[in-house]
């Protein structure tokens, strides 16, 4: 018996209520559009698509900040609708946003949020939770004190009070230096092996490339994929090579099946071609038969940057 999905998303719609015209018609933005997913217990899973494409009004509705317009939304068994109390217990959701008192210290920000959960004081883990997220010696310092780091580590740790199953960050890592993602990407790392399902929106795709089993796109309120994030990559059919010339070159070689050729130096030529229809070898045949004499050779395959670039630039 296949395990059912940790979130199952049915021809979700959320269209905001817009400014009446002169005939009484009102015509709010559409921000999703019959979406439909659904999200494996256990993994990371992606939801990714550029700014406005609907990810957070998505991710709102799960929390249960925004209504929907129709259809549904299932979360760890629970519907939105019918069983609103443990749907909101079987997801933590960490906002973009830095939302807590700035006058509690981080023991208080965590027992208070456990307090809304109806959580008695014997089952609270406050103290394991901040030293799951590093900040055991932050435990009695002002919220407000916190660095940017430490603020978004005590946020995912306000979001698991309640031991939920399932965990959504909302771009976690905007506006952080290299070192704290890494920091957080490796906490996030640390609860899935743990057991937490996470769904994570991000604007860095090499991460989600590296950390997320399974990637959703989102464009204009519409899913346009979803996918194993490997077979995502493999959907990309372009392939970059850069030869590099034993001298100066005047314009760069060019063939009817190479799908651009330019310039990167006055000895180097970036040629992009298509995977499906040539191989390195036959470009490079294809350049040495111009008279061009090649002394190095570099290639750069397919990311999932290219198939998100590609696949929302077509919608």
């Amino acid at each position: 018996m296949s395990t059912p999905p940790a979130i199952q998303i049915r021809d979700l719609v959320k269209r905001y209520a817009g400014v009446k015209g002169p005939n009484g018609e009102s015509e709010g933005k559409l921000a999703l559009k019959g979406v439909s997913f659904d999200v494996p217990q256990g993994g990371i899973f992606g939801l990714l698509g550029p700014n406005g494409a609907g990810k957070s009004t998505l991710i709102n509705v799960l929390a249960g900040l925004v209504n929907k317009t129709s259809g549904s939304a299932i979360i760890w068994g629970f519907d939105i609708d019918e069983q609103r109390r443990n749907a909101k217990r079987a997801i933590g959701i960490v906002p973009q946003e830095i939302v807590f008192d700035p006058f509690f210290t981080p023991f208080e920000v965590l027992e208070n949020q456990a307090g809304f959960y109806g959580i008695a004081k014997s089952m609270r883990r406050s103290e394991k939770l901040l030293q799951a997220v590093h900040l055991a010696d932050k435990r009695d310092a002002y919220a407000r004190t916190l660095s940017g780091g430490m603020k978004r580590r005590l946020l995912i740790a306000k979001a698991m009070v309640h031991s939920p199953p399932i965990l959504v960050l909302d771009e976690p890592t905007a506006g952080v230096d290299v070192e704290l993602r890494r920091l957080l990407w490796e906490l996030v790392q640390e609860l899935n092996d743990d057991g937490v399902t996470v769904v994570l929106t991000t604007h860095y795709l090499e991460e989600a490339e590296q950390l997320c089993d399974r990637v959703a796109i989102i464009n204009y309120g519409e899913l346009i994929a979803n996918k194993p994030t490997r077979e995502m990559v493999d959907m990309a059919r372009e392939k970059i090579v850069a030869l590099t010339f034993d001298k100066d070159m005047g314009a760069p070689p060019v063939h009817p099946q190479f799908v651009k050729s330019e310039k990167a130096s006055e000895r180097t030529v970036e040629i992009t071609y298509d995977k499906d229809k040539l191989t390195a070898g036959q470009v490079l045949a294809m350049v040495q038969e111009q008279g061009f004499v090649i002394e190095d050779v570099t290639t750069r395959e397919a990311d999932l940057e290219d198939v998100f670039v590609s696949l929302t630039s077509q919608n």
